[in-house]
């Protein structure tokens, strides 16, 4: 049976019991793109407003919107929001460094460059540490905190616009249609045109299409400076 749907305010009350207790600037921290192959990662932490502005039409976890619904709700979150960030994390950074460790790095980043210094962090599934302020890692916090969804569709919204600029350069890839995730339809073009210069080649699935690629004649990755991108270890699956 499919859990009962929550009710209105119940995406508001952790910050209000938090508020409660003094803490009066929360901020929600979240990601998008950590699941795709290609693509950058984008980190994004808000802090909303107590009351009724702080009450954004039509917010909840940035996977449940429509893209429209989602663009609406990002407009809402710039114009209501105490402060809001964005960190960007490009992929020759991910494929260095690792998918888990930049994932973290980035959110402590978001929180860090927020104008408002929070007094409490929620961040969604993973603690991040090196806070100076106390945090707390929610469990489908995108879901239960209206902060942490607040900074899910800050990060969905932003990412999703950069995967359609993407597509303009990498038109073979259809980056607007999955955003750099794996799909049937990105499987194929990575099988057919190997991985280009935004693809993560820590994963596993674009390892494979880049070796079967020059397997068959085809030319290694070049990147946008002309150099032979090589290929970092280990690799990393799908997750």
């Amino acid at each position: 049976m499919p859990a009962p749907p929550r009710p209105p305010d119940a995406l508001w009350s952790m910050e209000g019991s938090l508020r409660r207790r003094g803490f009066t600037a929360v901020a929600g921290a979240d990601e998008a793109g950590r699941g795709a192959c290609a693509g950058p990662l984008v980190a994004a932490a808000c802090i909303l407003p107590a009351g009724r502005r702080g009450r954004v039409p039509g917010l909840a976890d940035s996977k449940l919107l429509t893209a429209a619904a989602r663009e609406r709700v990002y407009a809402e979150v710039v114009a209501r929001a105490v402060a809001w960030s964005v960190v960007v994390v490009d992929v020759p950074e991910l494929d260095e460094r690792g998918m888990h460790v930049t994932n973290i790095e980035a959110l402590r980043r978001a929180v860090g460059t927020l104008d408002v210094v929070p007094d409490y962090v929620l961040t969604d599934g993973f603690p991040v540490g090196g806070l100076a302020q106390p945090t707390l890692a929610v469990w489908k916090g995108d879901r239960v905190s209206a902060c942490v969804a607040a900074a899910s569709v800050l990060a969905k919204v932003t990412r999703d616009r950069m995967m359609v600029d993407l597509h303009r350069r990498f038109p073979q890839y259809e980056f607007d249609v999955h955003k750099g995730y794996i799909t049937d339809l990105h499987a194929a073009a990575l099988d057919r045109f190997g991985p280009c210069a935004e693809h993560r080649h820590r994963f596993v699935n674009v390892a494979r299409a880049r070796d079967a690629h020059v397997a068959r004649g085809g030319r290694p990755r070049m990147d946008d400076d002309g150099a032979v991108h090589q290929s970092p270890t280990p690799v990393e699956s799908l997750r």
